[in-house]
């Protein structure tokens, strides 16, 4: 299993558009074959920036995604809303304390 972090930055005026399409995607994210977390972050400092973290079985689960119709539907939405080019990172979690 790995990490998905991706970074956003939006227009100011735009965050409730992401918002409200995250809210609507977000459970069909979290359901897509392999992916076993999803969570959604927002800068504490930056309102327009914001994170995901999602959990993945395999790199090519996370591909199968990305090559979806769902992916494709709610990056052609959110891409739109950017001010600046996201960022992604994928990650090994090498240690986790609870």
């Amino acid at each position: 299993m790995f990490v998905r972090i991706v970074k956003m930055s939006f227009h100011e005026e735009k965050i409730p558009d992401f918002l409200e399409n995250f809210e609507s995607v977000k459970d069909k994210i979290r359901n897509a074959e392999g992916n076993r977390f999803l969570e959604l972050y927002q800068d504490k400092n930056d309102k327009c920036i914001f994170f995901t973290y999602s959990y993945w079985e395999t790199e090519e689960d996370l591909e199968n995604y990305r090559q979806s119709e769902l992916f494709n539907t709610v990056w052609n939405f959110t891409k739109k809303l950017f001010n600046a080019k996201p960022e992604a990172w994928s990650v090994d979690k090498l240690v986790s304390l609870k």
